[in-house]
C-alpha cells in the first residue's frame, strides 16, 4: 500500500502541472451525466500558474457543442512509462482570445488548424479543475515492478507510492459549490 498524501491549493497546482507535462495527453470526457461518457484524447497545450488547463479546439466539434450544454467534464491522464495517472474534474469555457491563441500556438498545431492562428475554427478549451485524484510513483514504473515482486517473494506489503486528492485547486469556485456527484 502506498502512501496517501492530500495535496490543496498551490501544491496541487504544481501536482498537476508535473502530472500533465508528462503524460501530456489526455482522455477528454464530455456529457458526464450520460452512458456512454463522450470521450477523445485530446493534447494539452498548458497548465498555467492558477491551474486551469488550456486545450486548442474547433469551434464546430462535438465537444465543444457538449460544453455549451453541460459544461461538467473529467480529464484522465496517464503516463504508463513512470506509472503516474491523474483523474480531474472540473468545468470548461470557450475561449475566443486571440492574445491567448497567440501564448499558446505552436507549430503543432497547425496540423488540426491548417489556416494557422488565424483560422477561423480555432477556439481554446479553458478547463478549471475543482477536484481529482492522482497515483505517482516514487521510484519509476522499474524499481516498483521490483518492488512488487520483492514483496510477493517476502510477502509484505509494497509501499509502491503516493496517492491523493487534489483540491482547491482554482479560486474559481466558491467553498460552498460542490462537484456533481452521480
Amino acid at each position: 500500500m502506498g502512501t496517501i498524501q492530500d495535496l490543496q491549493n498551490q501544491e496541487a497546482i504544481q501536482k498537476i502541472q508535473e502530472l500533465v507535462e508528462a503524460a501530456n495527453v489526455c482522455l477528454f470526457a464530455t456529457e458526464l451525466t450520460q452512458a456512454p461518457l463522450s470521450v477523445r484524447p485530446m493534447s494539452t497545450s498548458k497548465v498555467d500558474e492558477e491551474g486551469h488547463i488550456w486545450f486548442f479546439s474547433k469551434k464546430d466539434s462535438d465537444k465543444n457543442e457538449h460544453i455549451l450544454e453541460d459544461d461538467q467534464v473529467q480529464l484522465l491522464y496517464s503516463n504508463n512509462s513512470s506509472s503516474e495517472y491523474l483523474s480531474l474534474y472540473g468545468h470548461a469555457e470557450i475561449i475566443r482570445d486571440r492574445n491567448k491563441i497567440e501564448e499558446l500556438w505552436t507549430p503543432i498545431v497547425k496540423a488540426w488548424f491548417p489556416e494557422g492562428k488565424e483560422d477561423p475554427s480555432i477556439t481554446l478549451l479553458k478547463v478549471t479543475p475543482q477536484e481529482g485524484h492522482y497515483w505517482d510513483t516514487k521510484n519509476g514504473k522499474i524499481i516498483s515492478l521490483v518492488k512488487i515482486a520483492a514483496s510477493v517473494l517476502t510477502r509484505k506489503s509494497s509501499d509502491n507510492g503516493v496517492e491523493g486528492k487534489v483540491e482547491n485547486i482554482s479560486s474559481y469556485f466558491p467553498d460552498f459549490v460542490r462537484p456533481h456527484k452521480r
